[in-house]
């Protein structure tokens, strides 16, 4: 008996891993040929120079609205017009909202849906105590070893530039697109997009306007990120995560701390706090981040392919090493990350009420409804407060299509363009503008032509933020490419 269970065993396992191979075989590569891009140049000293010059006009988004700086957008304004004649010549513009800027270059078949590019011209203001660890002034616009320096030169002035020198390299050829093209540019990305990219996308569902796709900034190239791809990896957002931060408030009676009662304000919140973070939400592989490890798994050994093309066996595995990553573990589950505490103002005085924020990123699948639920049922504590910030929620965008013609063109320019690169979709876990433009159309993708390794996304917002002169010329050889391939 015991022998014929060993033998089924046996057979059983035999099964599996012939099943496993059979898949493993299948699982094969999902990158497209392309054909070189257009041999394109531009006067590589003249753009280098209008980008330095542009991070030099801060236009800063500051949290205190009260010191927002307007007349530094205005005067990146006048800056675009002198910068880019043609393009203001050939283009429509439209200035929404005092400070946002929407172009449209009108195409020649209105039966062709129109395509929007996004770029947002704010950026973050530079922490005074910090300056002093810039290798060049973050304000300076330093073109120095081979980079352009200063805030904005990667999140997302360059973007914008590249794009503008795109176009206003094909009006000067005469070059004139079927398919209407807009540019949008928001002056308050970095706090939320409100008044900027909200308003815009309104006003172009207004409009009527169905786009056939929109890019805006999320997901970059990145080289030496991706465990067992050796190729650099040009990722495409194809949705993004949601926003959602909730406070826990606890009440007790206050006091002298030399007579404390058995439980405090301070002591609920903690035990609250302990709850939430020892029972993370589940972990999940679907959507944007199931198809980013389709397209990246058929691109490594096949020892590593048999994991990621056999998930119905080694989801459960795959997940025990995800999560051991801060940023794979983003990628797999709705995020809980206690950021703010509140209690007494004073070492020896009980506060009546402590209070914590807590701040969710959103996996799609979830909401904010479902997360609120959650956090309730996780506390389970009817003496602590549960209450949404209902200024700060974003649920999490729809996700865009991997089969369409649109993924299909940027996958082609990227590989075009930079043709060493593995393409593939992913899921963005922070904050654009694009969320806005969900309401025009689904196809919402999220990409910029920066090369990143991984000591530079502390450069995003941090110090010594910088882009590679070699690698902003190719930015402006993606636009161009992308208009051109666009057309059909």
């Amino acid at each position: 008996m015991l022998k014929t269970l060993i033998k089924a065993l046996l057979a059983v396992l035999i099964v599996i891993l012939v099943v496993m191979i059979v898949k493993t075989f299948f699982f094969t590569s999902k990158q497209v040929k392309a054909e070189p891009a257009d041999v394109f140049s531009v006067d590589a000293k003249n753009v280098v120079r209008h980008l330095s010059d542009a991070i030099q006009i801060p236009t800063i988004s500051f949290e205190n609205e009260a010191d927002f700086k307007g007349a530094d957008f205005l005067k990146f304004h006048k800056y675009l017009e002198r910068t880019y004649p043609q393009l203001h010549k050939k283009l429509q513009k439209e200035i929404i909202n005092n400070y946002s800027l929407l172009y449209t270059w009108p195409g020649t078949d209105k039966n062709l849906q129109p395509i929007i590019l996004l770029a947002h011209m704010d950026v973050v203001p530079v922490e005074e105590k910090s300056i002093s660890q810039w290798t060049y002034r973050p304000f300076a616009g330093s073109v120095a070893d081979g980079f352009i320096w200063g805030r904005g030169a990667l999140d997302n002035k360059a973007d914008l530039l590249a794009i503008m020198e795109a176009i206003e390299a094909l009006v000067e050829k005469g070059f004139q697109p079927k398919r209407t093209v807009y540019i949008v540019s928001g002056h308050d990305e970095e706090r939320g997009g409100i008044q900027g990219a909200t308003k815009i996308a309104a006003l172009l569902k207004e409009r009527g306007v169905n786009p056939e796709y929109v890019l805006d900034e999320g997901m970059v190239i990145t080289e030496g990120m991706m465990p067992g791809v050796s190729s650099r990896m040009g990722l495409i957002g194809i949705g993004e995560k949601g926003y959602l931060s909730i406070e826990l408030i606890a009440r007790s009676e206050g006091g002298h701390s030399a007579m404390p009662p058995r439980e405090t304000a301070v002591g609920t919140l903690c035990k609250a706090l302990d709850k939430l973070i020892n029972n993370p939400f589940p972990a999940r592989i679907d959507g944007p981040t199931k198809y980013l490890f389709d397209y990246a798994g058929r691109e490594m050994s096949f020892a590593q392919r048999m994991i990621f093309a056999n998930l119905w066996l080694t989801e459960g595995l795959l997940k025990s090493q995800l999560q051991k990553g801060k940023t794979t573990n983003a990628l797999i589950r709705t995020t809980i990350a206690p950021t703010m505490l509140e209690g007494s103002n004073k070492d020896n005085v009980l506060p009546n009420v402590a209070r914590a924020v807590v701040n969710f990123r959103i996996l799609p699948g979830d909401t904010p409804d479902s997360v609120i639920e959650y956090v309730r049922k996780t506390v389970n504590d009817p003496s602590v407060e549960v209450k949404p910030l209902i200024k700060q929620v974003q649920g999490p965008s729809p996700v865009a299509g991997i089969d369409s013609k649109s993924f299909l063109t940027l996958q082609k320019t990227i590989r075009q363009v930079f043709p060493d690169v593995v393409v593939a979709p992913s899921l963005v876990i922070a904050a654009t503008d694009s969320r806005h433009f969900a309401i025009l159309t689904k196809d919402v993708y999220r990409f910029a032509p920066m090369i990143l390794k991984s000591e530079d996304m502390a450069r995003l917002h941090g110090i010594n933020e910088r882009i590679a002169v070699d690698n902003y010329l190719q930015m402006i050889k993606f636009y161009r490419q992308l208009i051109i391939n666009s057309q059909i």
